[in-house]
């Protein structure tokens, strides 16, 4: 499995039903070291599925206290693909770690 950190729509069941088919598992955790900035959403079927304009993006922060609380999922490799799917161009995916010393996925700005 794949711990993908949610800070933002894929927490919300209704985007995780239509984009995985199931509820995920999950539990709190924190990033260090990011600030939350907030994009515009123009994807038609990103819109339709979490109901927001505007969606929550990462960007490292000078200030290595900053903290990001989320939820660490677990995903397959099949639906990390979809989460990958899922996020628009403006998003990259990268590997880090998290107060929790786990290891994990998350999506940052481009």
């Amino acid at each position: 499995m794949n711990l993908l950190f949610s800070y933002g729509t894929l927490q919300q069941e209704n985007v995780q039903l239509e984009t995985f088919g199931r509820i995920l598992q999950g539990e709190k955790d924190v990033l260090l070291g990011y600030k939350v900035d907030y994009i515009e959403i123009f994807d038609a079927e990103v819109l339709r599925k979490s109901g927001q304009q505007f969606h929550p993006i990462l960007s490292p922060s000078e200030d290595p206290n900053d903290r990001v609380e989320g939820v660490l999922l677990a995903l397959t490799d099949d639906e990390l693909k979809e989460a990958d799917a899922y996020e628009v161009d403006s998003y990259t995916r990268i590997k880090t770690s998290f107060l929790s010393g786990k290891e994990g996925f998350i999506y940052i700005e481009k």
